[in-house]
């Protein structure tokens, strides 16, 4: 009972629903005393004229669904709240992109690293107007490429100008994803608050140099922003070093963890079209939010269907009325 008024504007309203029991115990009385006069034969050849047997049926499927539209009504005069899904007005998302040597492999055409870029210049291109977006390309090193901004199609254009560097430090890029996080500009009409963040890490390998990804992804959930990695590529990928085939299969386990650690989700793709469609998923994921909003006219379109429903029901018994 304590978290009646959490559910609803008016929950003194449902009071209200105590007609419904009624409503059934008095239909239940009645058929029962139809089924009395029935057997002991008194008015029933004028009540078979005018309810034939055979449309009993009918007759409660009008009464259940009047019951269900009155309830339902009922619900939404006590105004009730849900949580939807809507879109946020503000957030800044980091976009941290893997460009080590692995990404040359060409087990996704043309190659990772440009089915990648492409992949996240739509993503940006996804992402709402009011968004601060931000660039960090990690390799060895890691830096911000372009810090928050809604200027999109300046980090479109940084994207598309990245280039390969040897070795892997995603803790490193995860480190910079915060620096260029904590750079975001404040919103001039709220000031104070502070926007909700995430950094979107994409990647094909696991780190060889810089900072331990799981202690950087702990800074990152201390901060409450969620990381969503993407694990890029196939096991079977594969780069040239001196003439010689070097196998670069992708690192699940790690991009798992970092995501797990930070509370965010660990997404995989084994092809620029799979690619596309993680980003879409991050895309709705990071601007949308739930939110506590009134849902009275859900409930009241649940009631006008159950009422079209015995609506229809009461017509076909009087079609079959003498």
């Amino acid at each position: 009972m304590a978290m009646i008024p959490e559910l609803f504007m008016r929950p003194e309203r449902l009071w209200w629903l105590v007609l419904i029991p009624i409503l059934i115990g008095l239909y239940v009385v009645l058929i029962q005393r139809r089924r009395n006069r029935a057997r002991s034969g008194v008015g029933i050849r004028g009540l078979e004229k005018v309810l034939p047997k055979q449309q009993a049926w009918k007759r409660h499927i009008a009464v259940s669904a009047a019951i269900l539209a009155l309830a339902a009504l009922n619900v939404a005069f006590a105004q009730p709240k849900g949580e939807v899904m809507v879109p946020r007005d503000r957030a800044t998302v980091v976009l941290a992109l893997d460009v080590s040597r692995s990404m040359t492999a060409t087990d996704v055409q043309p190659n990772r690293l440009d089915a990648a870029k492409a992949a996240a210049v739509e993503f940006v291109n996804l992402m709402p107007p009011g968004f601060n977006v931000a660039l960090v390309r990690f390799a060895g090193s890691a830096a911000v490429v372009v810090p928050p901004t809604t200027d999109h199609a300046s980090v479109t254009a940084a994207i598309e100008n990245l280039e390969v560097a040897p070795s892997t430090a995603i803790g490193d890029g995860i480190l910079a994803a915060l620096d260029a996080m904590a750079q975001a500009p404040p919103d001039p009409n709220r000031p104070d608050d502070v926007a909700p963040g995430a950094i979107v890490l994409l990647s094909d390998g696991s780190t060889n140099s810089g900072n331990p990804s799981a202690a950087a992804a702990q800074q990152a959930k201390d901060q409450k922003i969620p990381i969503y990695t993407i694990a890029y590529g196939t096991d079977w990928g594969y780069v040239e070093s001196n003439g010689q085939r070097q196998r670069v299969p992708v690192d699940h386990y790690e991009l798992q963890q970092i995501a797990n650690i930070s509370g965010g989700k660990k997404f995989a793709a084994g092809s620029s079209a799979q690619l596309k469609e993680v980003y879409s998923s991050i895309a709705h994921e990071v601007g949308m939010v739930k939110q506590s909003q009134e849902v009275t006219e859900m409930f009241a379109g649940i009631a006008l269907l159950f009422a079209v429903v015995a609506a229809l029901s009461l017509a076909s018994l009087a079609a079959r009325w003498p």
